[in-house]
């Protein structure tokens, strides 16, 4: 397995690199959280990256990243169903590690839908998946507007996702969930209770 590379940047764009390690030209595909750091050096320059080989029947295929942190997130999305390889990549490129992270841990779909190629139930699959694998993480995430005493559960993020379909948004119903569930006992928090009285309530 090759974990990382230290090259001569043959040539640089904003989703390939050819790292030339001593004499050997490497082609790795980045994100451009990466070809924002390694256009510093340029080409010509000296540059490191972590790499994740991935070893298919017709090909080897590297990639990589100039940070720890992406390519633990990389990885991590390789978990998700219908998450490959270039699918991973393009959410990197299309927002920070932070932003990402912090619209898994929120269930904020609106801004993943914005990543070219991921749509609701991709997005959706994704919050169910890594949200917890994220948190444990990056521990300093937190769940936005919820109130300190009310752990977010499975049952009030799915009643969370099924309002949002419905076409509430998500700023309006998060702190009528999380009222809701202070107030009902522990064995009445059901997904589908959560939902029927929060529907009496935002309609009432």
């Amino acid at each position: 397995m090759i974990a990382q590379l230290t090259g001569k940047i043959v040539s640089l764009n904003f989703t390939e690199l050819i790292l030339d390690v001593n004499g050997v030209g490497y082609f790795v595909s980045i994100p451009m959280s990466t070809y924002d750091v390694l256009l510093k050096a340029g080409e010509g320059g000296t540059a490191t990256v972590l790499t994740w080989l991935q070893v298919r029947e017709d090909a080897l295929q590297l990639y990589g990243f100039a940070k720890k942190e992406e390519l633990e997130i990389f990885k991590l999305l390789l978990t998700v169903n219908g998450i490959g390889a270039k699918t991973a990549l393009a959410i990197l490129s299309s927002m920070n590690i932070p932003t990402f992270c912090s619209a898994i841990v929120n269930a904020d779909i609106k801004v993943l839908k914005h990543i070219s190629g991921i749509g609701p139930r991709s997005a959706e699959r994704m919050i169910v998946e890594l949200r917890d694998k994220i948190v444990k993480m990056f521990p300093e995430l937190t769940f936005s507007s919820l109130p300190q005493d009310v752990p977010q559960s499975r049952e009030m993020e799915d009643a969370l996702l099924a309002l949002e379909q419905l076409g509430f948004q998500r700023a309006k119903i998060q702190k009528t969930v999380a009222d809701l569930v202070a107030a009902l006992p522990e064995q009445e928090r059901s997904s589908e209770n959560i939902i029927r009285k929060a529907l009496r309530k935002l309609n009432s």
